[in-house]
Formats: structure tokens, sequence, C-alpha cells
């Protein structure tokens, strides 16, 4: 997920989340400024982390308030240490206030996601292996998070159910086996598309490979049946790892030799990183 198609999409997201919090007013703001008047304020990061999501932050402001102007100290994918000033905010104080949670929930858990996912990346530094995301994000916020990932060093799986075919196990039911299931995907998909299979043990490997799957993911395997599958594959497919991957035991899939491993838990699990609006001063 790239900066300029999250550019193009998030402004419907941003007033949809603006809209939750702000239903009819910001009665507390309201009650202390009833009138408009400038203020500035500044952006504190109070832990160290890589940040992501300085354009929503800022876009939030400036649907509230079109003349909202910004100095930042840092970019996305900066590293920024506990203490520092991110950046400066001014703009209209009602702006300032009602736009302030909703503009740090976006900053906060992106910034959250892009550390957690470079903590990953950095443990499989030498493998080769592409880490990647999944669908397991955040209804309506699946835009933000996917771009947070790539921002902290991964790649990001397909975007949505129209982005590429990805044969699960209901799906191979539903079809009646893995080869009726490939043979389908096959006839039915664009050309262009890949076909990747879920598999649960060899027997469905072997059937995913003579089916001509595209890329075979092993999925929820154990260690030794995983090395056995990428062998029997022998590269007649891509392969990737999937099933439970954190932090805590991705270095364990290091020397297995998949092409990719996917991670649900780098938007499921990744803890927010702690970041505060503070000092405001009225100009």
């Amino acid at each position: 997920m790239n900066e300029i198609i999250m550019k193009m999409n998030m402004d419907t997201y941003i007033m949809m989340a603006l809209r939750e919090d702000i239903t009819s007013e910001d009665v507390t703001t309201n009650a202390v400024m009833q009138s408009p008047g400038k203020g500035c304020v500044n952006l504190i990061c109070k832990q160290d982390g890589i940040v992501a999501g300085l354009g929503v932050f800022r876009r939030v402001f400036e649907l509230l308030d079109e003349t909202a102007e910004f100095e930042f100290f840092c970019q996305d994918g900066d590293f920024v240490e506990n203490g520092k000033r991110m950046a400066t905010v001014t703009a209209d104080i009602r702006a300032l206030l009602s736009g302030e949670r909703t503009a740090l929930n976006y900053l906060q858990r992106m910034s959250g996601i892009a550390t957690y996912t470079n903590e990953i990346v950095k443990l499989l530094s030498g493998s080769g292996i592409k880490l990647l995301d999944t669908r397991k994000t955040t209804p309506n916020n699946r835009i933000f998070e996917k771009y947070a990932v790539t921002v902290g060093g991964g790649h990001n799986h397909r975007y949505n159910l129209s982005d590429g075919v990805l044969l699960k196990d209901n799906h191979i039911d539903a079809a009646g086996g893995v080869a009726n299931a490939v043979r389908m995907a096959r006839e039915y998909a664009p050309f262009v598309r890949k076909i990747e299979v879920e598999t649960e043990n060899l027997e469905m490997v072997k059937e995913a490979v003579e089916a001509g799957a595209d890329i075979i993911m092993l999925d929820n395997m154990t260690k030794e049946q995983m090395k056995e599958a990428v062998a029997y594959i022998g590269g007649r497919a891509e392969t990737e790892c999937s099933g439970n991957v954190t932090r805590e035991n991705i270095e364990n899939l290091k020397e297995i030799g998949v092409d990719y491993i996917s991670s649900g838990a780098l938007t499921h699990s990744a803890p927010i990183m702690d970041i505060s609006l503070k000092n405001l001063t009225v100009l």
C-alpha cells in the first residue's frame, strides 16, 4: 500500500472517524471556545519507535480547518526517541481540540504497526524472506494499517478479496478438493492472477503442486512438516509460511526455506506507540 493510493482514499475514512466522534457538536470545546481563535500545539513522542501516519494526522486537522499550518521535525519511516518534538500544529483552537483524539488514534496505531513490523523485519534480516501482512485488519482502517506495514519494512499480501485468488480450507471443501478448486479458479479468474492454495499437510501440498498452484501456503504446520513440504515443492511453486507467526517465534522459521512469511499479528496485535499533543498555546 503506497502513500499515493492512501492519499486518494483517506478523506472518506477520516470523515467517518470524525463523524463517529462528533455526532452533533463537541460540547466541551464549544463551551470553552465560543468563537474562533488561533492556537498552536506540539506533537510529542513519548516512547521510541518508527513513525507512520503523519500525512493522516495532518489531514484530520485540514478537514476541520483548511487554514491549519504544520511544521514537521520527522517523516514517516524515521526512528524517533522518547521526548522528541515531532511537529507543531497551528490552527483554530476548536479544530485542535475536536480533532486531537482522532488524529492521535491514527498516528498512534499506524506508528505502533510500523514499529512492530520493523522489529520482525530485523529478525528476518539476511534470510531473503519477505514479511507479509494479512487481511486481519481493523474494519475501515485497512488502507492505513497496510500502509504502516510498508513503512515498517514489511510487504502487503493481497489488499482485499478482489485482489487475488487464495483458496483456503473452506473454499477447498466447497469445491470438493484441492485439484478441483485450483481447476475452477484457473477457469474463472483472469489469466494475470496467481493462484495460491492454503495447505495443512503434505498430502495437500502434493495435490497443490500437481494441480499447478502458483503459490503454496503452509498453514499451521510443524517446522519439520514445512521443511519436508519445501523440499517436495522444489521450486515448482512459491512458498509461504503462515499461522500464529509472532515476534517471539519468527526466528525459528528462518531456516525452513520459504519465500514468504505472513503474520496477522502485524496488524491485529501491534501495540500503539505513545504520542501526545501537548502545550497548547493561545496565539
